[in-house]
């Protein structure tokens, strides 16, 4: 039966085994891939625009008609432009300018306007860090108060965890035959782990998870950040602390490099044919190690949250 609208298929996205890549580097265990880069919008923020906007329009905070801000690093702004499209709001996106070029357009192509906001002097092109995300809030902020808009506050609303906690996390317990005993995942604004992480442990209460950061940036796990700018766009801002996981379970923390991230994307495009971005390259990194490590022997899920297709103006496929 066909779909009434696009918004119907966001979500119930396939898993697959990584079997392929395990079996190549000689480690025992499994991986679960949570295929989000199949979403309508290409990542897995569909589900969290989604939520935060159905949560909005409930409450009644949300009117009819009125504008939606958000900052993004191009992947919630893309879901924002198709949930609010259908819906009827417009949207604007605020993003840095060390994003790659492709999510600008294809945001501006679904009809969102985008403002592109300068990076720091010294930032680096392609690694967005914590102060450059700074001053496109600042921007967001200022376009809410002019334009009497609507600010969707992906690293505060609740819709954004909320989406993960009833849906990702479910999928990802019936697609492992309910075998996953650990979940790893980078942190952005933290809502697909705090989401997912307290869905899954409800499954399984000694299912462990683990929060992902880029080696030098690591300032959830409390390390002194050494190295803020990596090429890992997404995430892993150097941020001490995140509103989504301040009461969600975390079991451990780890770290991987950029050229960790950018390997292991192009290992798995390669190995199991998945075309994914560099957190996805992260995620089944970080998965791989635990594997090799403390997990040896266990079912690890990651969700791939992007599409390559978003990076290639990057030196991710260079």
């Amino acid at each position: 039966m066909a779909a009434g609208s696009l918004l119907e298929v966001i979500g119930r996205t396939p898993s697959v085994w990584l079997d392929r890549m395990i079996a190549a580097r000689g480690l025992e265990g499994r991986i679960l891939a949570k295929l989000d880069y199949l979403n309508p919008g290409f990542s897995k923020k569909d589900r969290a625009a989604k939520g935060i906007i159905e949560m909005a329009e409930a409450s009644g905070d949300l009117r009819p008609g009125q504008t939606v801000v958000e900052l993004t690093s191009g992947n919630m702004g893309t879901g924002l432009a198709i949930v609010c499209g259908i819906k009827g709001y417009p949207f604007v996106a605020v993003m840095s300018r060390g994003n790659s070029v492709e999510r600008a357009r294809m945001m501006e192509a679904l009809g969102a306007e985008v403002v592109l906001v300068d990076q720091l002097p010294g930032s680096v092109p392609g690694q967005v860090s914590g102060g450059d995300l700074a001053q496109v809030d600042k921007v967001a902020m200022e376009i809410v108060a002019e334009r009497g808009a609507y600010r969707a506050d992906q690293f505060h609303h609740a819709g954004n965890a909320r989406a993960h906690l009833e849906t990702t996390g479910p999928e990802m317990w019936r697609d492992s035959d309910e075998e996953l005993t650990a979940f790893v995942d980078f942190a952005g604004s933290g809502g697909t782990y705090g989401g997912t992480m307290t869905a899954l442990k409800e499954f399984k209460r000694d299912i462990r998870g683990y929060v992902l950061e880029p080696i030098g940036a690591a300032a959830l796990s409390g390390a002194e950040v050494t190295q803020p700018e990596h090429p890992m766009q997404g995430g892993g801002y150097a941020m001490a602390e995140l509103d989504f996981l301040r009461n969600a379970p975390v079991d451990g923390y780890i770290t991987v490099t950029g050229e960790q991230a950018r390997a292991t994307a192009r290992a798995m495009a390669k190995e199991e044919g998945i075309f994914g971005g560099f957190s996805a390259g992260a995620n089944v990194a970080a998965a791989l190690d635990l594997l090799a490590g403390p997990e040896k022997g266990g079912v690890v899920g990651v969700v791939i949250c992007d599409s390559g297709l978003k990076y290639l103006s990057t030196d991710l496929w260079a």
